[in-house]
C-alpha cells in the first residue's frame, strides 16, 4: 500500500491515522508534531486485477465535509455489509472527505488535467474515458474472533505538529497524479482508497466477494488458522493415498527399471566361445631371481597346445563330478541362481564367504577374465549367462566350461588337467579321479597341498552320493588317487626344494589379487627378493649338516633380510615324491623357548629391564601346573640377562603368569611381525602361561620366526616378510614394485616413538648376544650374533610325556645384514628325534649347526656390522664375582615343564599366585654347561654380553 501524498484538507481538521478514531465533541484531533507526516514504507499489492473498462457511474453531489462519526460512538468500526462483502453500503457517508466516497484519510485532488483549472469535482471522471492504470488489491483476511482488528494495530505513526508545511512527500513515478496513476491504499477495515474518480465499489465488492469464495485467500499467513480440521475419513483417504505412491515408486525401482536395463544389456552383451578363450589362456609364467637370473618356468602341460574337447568326448562321471563341485543345479537352472545370489548377498552384508556363480557365470568370469568384487561385474556376468543359456545347449555350456577352467599345475581344461595328474585322458578318468579334479577347481593354486587334496576330494565324493551319481557303496570302496609326480606332469618346472618357492610366490600374489590363472593368462614375469647365492648356500648348509643323519628327521631353513622383510634363503626340504612333500618351513609347530624373546619384549615395554630378579628355582608349581627347567637346574636369585642365557624355565613362566599376563606376550609376538593365523589355525590360540615358554597351542612356522627375529636385527622396525620383489606384465609393464624406498620403510614395531621401539629391540639383542657363544654356534672371526633355541618335549602315543626326548628343535638368530631360523623336528609330537648317534637333539645341536653353517658362509667376505648401542631400559643386571667354589647345574637341556609329580618345595621356592591354567606344559628347553667353573650371567666381558673369547657352553 501507498500512503504517500496523504494530507489533511485546507480549513479541516487533521485526519487521525490509519487506525485512529475520530475525536469526538470539539476535541482537537490528532497533531503531527514537525508538520509532515512521516512516510510509511511501500507494500507489494498481493493482487493486481486487470484493467477492464467500466461504465461511468453518476457523479454524486459534494458532501460537505465534516468530522466521521460511526454508530454507536467512539472506537466502533464502520458498518459491514449485509451481504458479507469487505465494504459498508454505497451511498453517502458521513464525516469522509471530498473525493475520499469510501472513507479513510483524505487525499489530496488531482492536479487540472488540460483545459480544467482546479480539482474536478467528486464523482467525475477524467476526459477521454475510464481511468488509467487502476490496479486492484486483493481484501485483506477476515479479522479473527476475539482478537485486535487491523485497524487496532500501532501503526508507529507520531502525528504531524500543528502549523507543519505540508510539503509533497516523494511518490513512485506509476503513482501520480498528473500521469493518470492514484494511490492503491488499504485503510484496514477491507476498503480501497482510489483517487475519487468514482469508481463502482458495489462491482468491486462483488468482485472480492468471488475473490474469496475462489480460495485464493485461504490462510494467506500460513497459519492455518481458517482451514477446517481433516476428518478420519479423509485421514484415512491421504494416508492410503501415500501408501500407494510409495508401492508405485518400488515398483517403479525394483522391477520395471531392473528388466529394462536386462533387456538393454541382454542385446548389449557377447558370449566369448571357447576357442576365443584358450588363445588367452596357457601363457608361460617367468620366475627370476634378486640379481634378474631365470629362476625357472612355469610352463603348461600341454605346452599351449591345448585339445579342444567335443560335448561328446566328456562323460557323464566327469559332468557329475565337476556338478557336484561347483553347481548340482546346473541341468536345471536358466544360468543363474536365485537362490544362491541371495545367499552371496547374505554372505556380502554379514561379512561371510561363499557366492552364488553358477558354471555358466563361472564360465564367464574366466572367460572375461574379470575376477573384480561389483556389482557392475556380476549383473554384467548374470545377464551374460542367462543369454548364454538362451543361445547354447546345457551339453555345449558344460563342455565349453571343463575346456577353459583351470585346474592347477599350469593346467587348463579337463584333457590337460587329466594328463598333468594322473598321465591319462579324461574319457579314461574314474569317479575318484574326477572327484579330486573338480575339487581342485576352487583351489587350483594349492594342488601340491595332500591335506587340501583330500578336504577337496572328500566334499566332492559326498556331493555325488547326496545327489545320487554314485551309490554308498561305490562311496566307501573310493581311495583318494595319488597324482603323478609334478615334474613329470610339466615340462622344464621347477623341481626340489625350489618348488616350495614357487608355491608360496603364488599364494603371495594370489592373496594381492593374482591367481595362478590370471598370471598364465598374462604371462607375467615375476622377480623374487630370493637372493640366488643365499639359497644355494642354505640347500648346501642343510645337506651337509643332515647327510648322515636319519631319513625321517624333518629340516627347514628360511632367511629374511631385516633391512626390506625380503625372503634372500628358503629351505622347506627336500621336496621328493614319495618321500617328503610337505613344506616344514611353512608348517606351524612349537618353538618352545624360541618365544622367550617376546616374553622379554613384554617386560621392556613396562619399563623393567634386564637387572629384574626372579626365582629360577626348579621345579616349581603355578596353580595345576608344574614347570621344570632342563636338568633341575636351579637359579634362585636370577637376573632376566642370566635366565636368558641359561633359558630358565621357571623364570619366564612367572613372570608371564604372575606379572605380565599371556595378553602381554601376544601383543609383543605379534608387534615382532608374528603372524595372527595361518589360514583358520591360530598362531597363539589359547592365553595361558604356556605362551610363555613356547608351548601348548603356541604354533608358528621357521618363516614367521625369521621375520620376527629380522624386527629385532633391524633396530625395532618392522617389515612384512615376502618373496615377490616385483611383478611385471610380459612387456615390462610394472604391476607392483616391492622395492622402493617407501615400500621398505618399515614402520616402529613396539613403540610409537621409533627411538624407544630401537631402545627395547636393542635390549633383547643384548641379552641374545651371549646364547649362541654359550651354545658353541657362534658365528665365525668373533663376529656379534644374537639368537635363541628352544625346544618341545617328546609325547608318547599313550600322552606320556618324556624328560629326556623332543620333538621338534629350533635355532633363531641374527645380525644386522641377516636373520635366519633353522628347524629339525617329526612329523608329529608322538615322534622323537635323535641324531645318528641315538642322541636326542636339542637346538643347539642339529638346528645350531644349521644355522652356524649358514650364516658362516653367507656372511664369509661381508663386512663386520655391528649393533647399534642403546641406553638400557630398568634395572641394569650385575656382574657376579667368580666362584670356583659355587657349583652351578649342569644340563644337557632345560625343559620347559614336565608332567612328573612335583616334590615338595624346597626352602628357595616361592608359593606362586595360582593361575586359571590347568594345563601342563609340554615345552622344552635346554641348557648346558660344560666347566663347572664357569659362572654364569653377564660376564666381565662387557655389560651386556660375554667375551666373544672366553667360548665354552651354553645353551644345545
Amino acid at each position: 500500500m501507498n500512503d504517500h501524498g496523504n494530507h489533511g484538507w485546507p480549513e479541516e481538521e487533521p485526519p487521525s491515522g490509519r487506525h485512529g478514531q475520530w475525536p469526538s465533541g470539539d476535541e482537537p484531533g490528532p497533531q503531527w508534531p514537525s508538520g509532515d507526516e512521516p512516510v510509511r514504507p511501500q507494500r507489494p499489492p498481493r493482487y493486481v486485477r486487470p484493467q477492464q473498462p467500466r461504465q461511468p457511474r453518476q457523479p454524486q453531489p459534494p458532501q460537505s465535509p465534516q468530522q466521521p462519526q460511526w454508530p454507536g460512538g467512539e472506537g466502533q468500526h464502520p458498518p459491514r455489509r449485509p451481504d458479507g462483502g469487505g465494504r459498508p453500503p454505497a451511498g453517502p457517508r458521513q464525516g469522509v472527505p471530498p473525493h475520499h466516497p469510501q472513507g479513510g484519510r483524505p487525499m489530496p485532488p488531482p492536479p487540472p488535467g488540460r483545459g480544467q483549472q482546479g480539482p474536478p469535482p467528486p464523482g467525475s471522471r477524467p476526459p477521454g474515458g475510464p481511468p488509467q492504470n487502476v490496479r486492484r488489491q486483493p481484501p485483506p483476511p477476515p479479522r479473527q474472533q476475539g482478537g485486535r482488528s487491523a485497524a487496532d494495530q500501532p501503526t508507529g505513526l507520531v502525528p504531524p505538529a500543528p502549523g507543519a508545511p505540508e510539503d509533497r512527500e516523494p511518490e513512485l513515478i506509476t503513482h501520480r497524479a498528473h500521469n493518470g496513476t492514484g494511490h492503491d491504499d488499504h485503510d484496514g477495515y477491507g476498503y480501497d482508497d482510489h483517487d475519487g474518480y468514482g469508481y463502482d465499489d458495489d462491482r468491486w465488492s462483488d468482485d472480492d466477494q468471488r475473490f474469496h469464495e475462489s480460495g485464493f485467500d485461504e490462510d494467506p499467513d500460513g497459519t492455518g488458522a481458517d482451514k477446517a480440521p481433516l476428518t478420519p475419513a479423509q485421514r484415512k483417504k491421504r494416508r492410503w493415498r501415500r501408501i500407494r505412491r510409495t508401492l508405485y515408486a518400488c515398483v517403479g525401482i525394483f522391477l520395471v527399471l531392473p528388466a529394462l536395463a536386462f533387456t538393454i544389456t541382454y542385446f548389449l552383451v557377447d558370449v566369448p566361445s571357447p576357442e576365443e578363450v584358450a588363445a588367452e589362456q596357457g601363457k608361460v609364467v617367468t620366475f627370476y631371481y634378486a640379481n634378474g637370473k631365470e629362476m625357472g618356468r612355469d610352463i603348461p602341460p600341454d605346452g599351449g597346445n591345448r585339445i579342444i574337447l567335443k560335448p561328446e568326448d566328456i562323460t557323464p562321471v566327469v559332468r557329475h563330478a565337476v556338478y557336484a563341485a561347483e553347481d548340482a543345479t546346473f541341468e536345471t537352472n536358466a544360468g543363474f541362481d536365485i537362490s544362491g545370489i541371495m545367499r552371496a548377498a547374505w554372505n556380502q552384508v554379514t561379512g561371510g564367504v561363499g557366492g552364488g556363480s553358477t558354471i555358466s557365470q563361472q564360465y564367464i568370469k574366466k572367460a572375461t577374465q574379470n575376477e573384480e568384487y561389483s556389482y557392475t561385474r556380476k549383473w554384467t556376468e548374470l545377464v551374460k549367462a542367462f543369454k548364454m543359456n538362451n543361445e547354447q545347449s546345457k551339453d555345449e555350456i558344460i563342455t565349453a566350461y571343463l575346456n577353459t577352467i583351470y585346474f592347477g599345475r599350469g593346467a587348463y581344461g579337463i584333457q590337460t588337467a587329466a594328463q598333468a595328474y594322473f598321465g591319462k585322458d579324461a574319457k579314461d578318468l574314474n569317479a575318484s579321479e574326477a572327484a579330486l579334479l573338480a575339487g581342485m577347481i576352487q583351489q587350483p593354486g594349492r594342488s601340491e597341498n595332500a591335506e587340501v587334496r583330500l578336504s577337496r576330494w572328500t566334499y566332492v565324493m559326498d556331493q555325488m552320493v547326496k545327489n545320487r551319481w554314485i551309490t554308498e557303496a561305490e562311496r566307501r570302496a573310493a581311495k583318494v588317487p595319488t597324482p603323478i609326480p609334478v615334474e613329470q606332469s610339466k615340462p622344464d618346472a621347477i623341481t626340489g626344494p625350489d618348488a616350495f618357492i614357487e608355491q608360496r610366490v603364488k599364494a603371495e600374489l594370489e592373496a594381492k589379487g593374482y591367481p595362478e590363472e590370471k598370471l598364465q593368462s598374462g604371462g607375467y614375469k615375476v622377480y623374487l627378493t630370493i637372493d640366488e647365492r643365499a639359497q644355494r648356500l642354505a640347500k648346501r648348509a642343510v645337506n651337509e649338516v643332515m647327510a648322515d643323519q636319519p631319513a625321517g628327521l624333518k629340516r627347514a631353513l628360511v632367511a629374511v633380510d631385516p633391512r626390506t622383510g625380503g625372503v634372500l634363503a628358503y629351505y622347506g626340504g627336500p621336496n621328493k615324491p614319495g618321500v617328503d612333500e610337505i613344506d616344514w618351513a611353512n608348517t606351524p609347530r612349537n618353538p618352545g623357548s624360541a618365544y622367550k624373546p617376546f616374553d622379554l619384549v613384554a617386560l621392556l615395554q613396562r619399563g623393567k629391564g634386564l637387572g629384574e630378579v626372579y626365582d629360577g628355582s626348579s621345579p616349581r608349581q603355578f596353580g595345576s601346573v608344574t614347570v621344570s627347567n632342563s636338568e633341575n637346574a636351579q637359579c634362585p636369585q636370577c637376573t632376566v640377562a642370566e635366565a636368558m642365557e641359561r633359558s630358565i624355565n621357571t623364570v619366564f613362566y612367572d613372570m608371564v603368569v604372575n606379572e605380565l599376563g599371556p595378553k602381554a606376550v601376544v601383543d609383543a609376538a605379534l608387534d615382532a611381525g608374528i603372524p595372527e593365523k595361518h589360514g583358520d589355525l591360530a598362531t597363539m590360540g589359547s592365553l595361558d602361561g604356556n605362551i610363555s615358554i613356547g608351548g601348548g597351542d603356541t604354533l608358528v612356522t621357521p618363516t614367521d620366526m625369521a621375520g620376527a627375529y629380522a624386527t629385532f636385527a633391524a633396530n625395532g622396525v618392522r617389515h612384512d616378510t615376502h618373496f615377490v620383489a616385483k611383478l611385471t606384465t610380459s612387456d615390462g609393464d610394472v604391476i607392483f614394485d616391492e622395492t622402493t624406498k617407501a615400500a621398505t620403510k618399515g614402520e616402529p614395531a613396539f613403540s610409537s616413538d621409533p627411538e624407544k621401539s630401537k631402545q627395547i629391540a636393542g635390549n633383547v639383542t643384548q641379552s641374545l648376544l651371549p646364547v649362541p657363544i654359550s651354545s658353541e654356534i657362534a658365528c665365525a672371526d668373533g663376529r656379534p650374533c644374537a639368537g635363541k633355541t628352544g625346544t618341545h618335549q617328546y609325547v608318547s602315543p599313550d600322552g606320556e610325556k618324556s624328560v629326556n626326548d623332543n620333538s621338534q628343535a629350533w635355532m633363531v638368530g641374527y645380525t644386522p645384514q641377516i636373520s635366519t631360523a633353522s628347524y629339525v623336528g617329526a612329523d608329529r609330537n608322538t615322534v622323537a628325534i635323535r641324531d645318528a648317534s641315538g642322541s636326542p637333539i636339542y637346538g643347539s645341536g642339529l638346528p645350531g649347526e644349521i644355522w652356524q653353517e649358514f650364516m658362516n658362509l653367507y656372511l664369509e667376505g661381508m663386512p663386520e656390522a655391528e649393533f647399534p648401542e642403546v641406553e638400557p631400559i630398568g634395572k641394569v643386571p650385575t656382574v657376579p664375582e667368580e666362584d670356583d667354589s659355587s657349583p652351578t647345574s649342569s644340563a644337557p637341556s632345560s625343559t620347559s615343564s614336565t608332567t612328573t609329580p612335583p616334590p615338595p618345595p624346597s626352602p628357595t621356592t616361592e608359593t606362586p599366585t595360582p593361575t586359571s591354567s590347568t594345563e601342563t606344559e609340554t615345552s622344552t628347553d635346554e641348557t648346558e654347561t660344560d666347566d663347572p667353573s664357569r659362572p654364569t650371567g653377564i660376564l666381565p666381558g662387557g655389560e651386556w654380553g660375554r667375551d666373544p673369547s672366553e667360548g665354552g657352553g651354553g645353551n644345545n
